[in-house]
């Protein structure tokens, strides 16, 4: 009897420390970092950054992809998927389009978006830039991403630089 209470205890300590283990496991994966609040928000979106200009040009995000040159200093408007997003700040994201991504920032790291956002449909307002990466930048920005991705490289580089980003709801 009493081997046997030994024996319960101890698989109700081993359940519990279990339990504890994933359960913190769980809640770190799910931490959401939300730095910036939304400058307009419906049922169906949440913006950030400054309010949505629908009046803009809207450029099919692979012809930007494909072009970028053609639209560097021209604010557009565009729509795309999150592919990743800094998992630090939500200070910027890659969007993807089949194998090509471009990472997109936002104006004057002036707002952020939620770390969740990622694989969220976004329209966009800014402009696209071309700029020299360094290799430790890339480096920066890889390890802000989390886990190991080879979206960002360094060198001659495009990105969009963002002053409004419209997130749609799941």
């Amino acid at each position: 009897m009493i081997q046997n209470n030994k024996v319960n205890y101890s698989l109700h300590i081993l359940c519990v420390s279990l339990l504890l283990m994933l359960s913190a496991k769980l809640f770190a994966q799910d931490e959401v970092i939300r730095l910036s609040e939304p400058v307009e928000k419906t049922l169906t979106t949440e913006t950030f950054g400054e309010p949505f200009n629908n009046e803009l040009d809207n450029i099919e995000f692979t012809s930007l992809i494909s072009e970028p040159a053609k639209y560097v200093g021209k604010t557009i408007q565009t729509e795309t998927e999150i592919s990743k997003v800094c998992q630090k700040k939500g200070c910027f994201f890659i969007a993807q389009h089949d194998q090509s991504i471009m990472r997109v920032s936002f104006k004057d790291y002036g707002f952020f978006i939620p770390t969740d956002s990622y694989n969220k449909r976004v329209q966009l307002n800014g402009n696209v830039i071309e700029k020299q990466r360094s290799e430790e930048q890339a480096t920066h920005f890889k390890q802000d991403l989390g886990k190991g991705t080879d979206a960002i490289k360094s060198g001659l580089v495009y990105e969009f630089v963002a002053e409004s980003v419209r997130i749609k709801a799941d």
